[in-house]
């Protein structure tokens, strides 16, 4: 019924795993791997068709340093930590009040209201594209990082409350009824009682949320416009002038702007990997 451990297999197809193991995963690699190289070559090697050869002279730190001292990426990363960290805040702060009200509560209409956040995420949000980026022109949000964070906050609530709620349905009951036979006020078993509890899921989504609205493409481009508000995402383009594509600066622009996200998942990878395991077996 389940697969066998790889320890208890013949040593042939450990020989064959071991080995395919890095293969596969550079493969994986590949794009991010390309990416890297490509950053570190001179415009000339793109103008003579050296794409995948070695770079004919060494220009990372010139490409770098034209990123970060001759370009507007500084701002635009600025733009995405002020967009990204409220958007995680404002998500996990609602949705941890919402599934704590829709995991706890029996009420009538409470699967209704749940199901209603889950076909939420079942919406394409492209065909919003027109709706939203009038809705935002009409409220004075267009081409603003607020406009962004709400925006951002909206979508991600339904997902957010949906993680939030069934882990919070999973945790201990007894301790609730326990608080409220004490007399405890139901704001203070929420603060004091169950978000203690979910401190995992907290951090497990923090890091998915964080990823999700730093790695934005599609509402940067619909949303904003200009140096002003876009996050980085939208601002690698802006290394294309009228009739040249610099490719080397994008890529060396494209590393700095994955660093974030992935210093972010190490740095929570613990909580992250503890949150979302919590409950699986017991």
């Amino acid at each position: 019924m389940f697969p066998t451990p790889i320890e208890k297999t013949s040593r042939s197809w450990q020989i064959t795993y071991q080995t395919l193991i890095p293969i596969v995963l550079i493969i994986w690699l590949l794009p991010l791997i390309a990416v890297a190289v490509f950053s570190m070559k001179p415009l000339a090697d793109f103008s003579n068709g050296n794409y995948w050869g070695l770079p004919s002279t060494f220009e990372g730190f010139a490409n770098y340093g034209k990123v970060f001292f001759e370009s507007d990426m500084p701002r635009y990363l600025l733009n995405s930590v002020f967009i990204t960290v409220p958007t995680v805040i404002g998500a996990v702060a609602l949705s941890a009040m919402t599934g704590f009200a829709l995991g706890v509560y029996k009420f009538k209409g409470n699967l209704l209201i749940f199901f209603m956040f889950i076909a939420g995420n079942f919406v394409p949000f492209q065909i919003l594209m027109v709706p939203v980026r009038d809705l935002t022109l009409d409220l004075g949000l267009y081409d603003t990082k607020t406009g962004l964070v709400l925006f951002h906050i909206a979508f991600q609530t339904g997902f957010c409350t949906l993680f939030m709620r069934n882990f919070i349905r999973a945790l201990p009951f007894p301790l609730i009824e326990a608080a409220r036979v004490e007399g405890v006020a139901e704001w203070r078993i929420f603060l004091f009682v169950v978000l203690p509890l979910m401190k995992p899921a907290l951090a497990a989504l923090s890091v998915l949320i964080f990823t999700f609205i730093w790695n934005d493409y599609f509402w940067a481009i619909v949303l904003t416009q200009g140096p002003d508000s876009q996050p980085v995402t939208a601002g690698i383009t802006s290394f294309n002038s009228q009739f040249v594509a610099q490719y080397h600066l994008m890529s060396a622009g494209s590393i700095v702007a994955a660093l974030p996200p992935v210093a972010m998942f190490f740095l929570m990878q613990k909580h992250f990997i503890a949150g979302l395991t919590l409950g699986a077996v017991k």
